[in-house]
């Protein structure tokens, strides 16, 4: 295991497995079986200490809530799930700024150096990206349905990361651009689902599982780092 400090108590209970939990401050509860010796408490800590530094990370980041935004070279920004340093270039001949993905790095162009000027070329940048990506999903996911989304608009919603009407209309959240590519997919086998059934009820829980088994996986996602998909 690391140095990093993490309190952590250890309770006996009635139960037959080692159980961790995780509280809002990101301290530790292991909840164990009557009788487990402290060498086997530790032997299974350490094998899971990993996991648990990076939750519990996770949940002192959400605490903290999201960090004030800069613009400066080198910040880091999600794309696809990962986070990519930002390099500003300045070109008074460009008419029109934008952002180019590159190896591991966002290339950004802008024509007046301006901390918003930068952030609106990522937004145009998410936004392009995110309907990319919606696009290709939709196409790649069609052929479990009979029907065919009618539009698909991609939008800066506050609530909602996709929405489906009853026309069969589309929107998606351009931040998803931001999540890991399988997450994207899950929201978009989503709203195509609600072609078929508006409501979330067992038809529609039952369709979304066929398509994308491990969904919940996907959902737990954007619970935990929904909070960080900010430009």
């Amino acid at each position: 295991m690391s140095n990093n400090h993490i309190n952590y108590e250890i309770k006996h209970k009635n139960r037959t497995s080692i159980r961790i939990l995780i509280d809002s401050l990101g301290n530790l509860e292991i909840h164990v079986p009557k009788g487990t010796t402290e060498e086997a408490i530790q032997h299974f800590l350490k094998g899971k200490w990993d996991i648990i530094e990076q939750k519990v990370r996770e949940v002192k980041e959400r605490q903290n809530g999201p960090k004030q935004r800069n613009y400066d070279e080198g910040e880091t920004f999600l794309y696809l799930g990962r986070n990519y340093p930002i390099q500003i270039n300045h070109d008074t001949t460009i008419s029109q700024d934008y952002v180019v993905f590159e190896g591991d790095t966002l290339y950004v162009y802008v024509n007046v150096l301006e901390d918003e000027k930068v952030k609106q070329a990522l937004r145009h940048f998410y936004y392009k990206q995110c309907k990319a990506l919606v696009e290709e999903s939709i196409a790649f996911y069609q052929s479990y349905f009979k029907m065919k989304p009618r539009s698909i608009r991609i939008t800066d919603s506050k609530k909602n990361w996709g929405t489906c009407d009853g026309e069969r209309k589309l929107t998606f959240n351009w931040r998803l651009a931001m999540a890991p590519r399988e997450v994207l997919d899950y929201v978009v086998v989503h709203e195509m689902c609600h072609m078929m059934h508006m409501n979330h009820d067992r038809s529609f829980w039952r369709l979304v599982g066929k398509i994308m088994p491990d969904y919940k996986e996907k959902e737990r996602w954007l619970a935990v780092s929904n909070w960080k998909m900010t430009v």
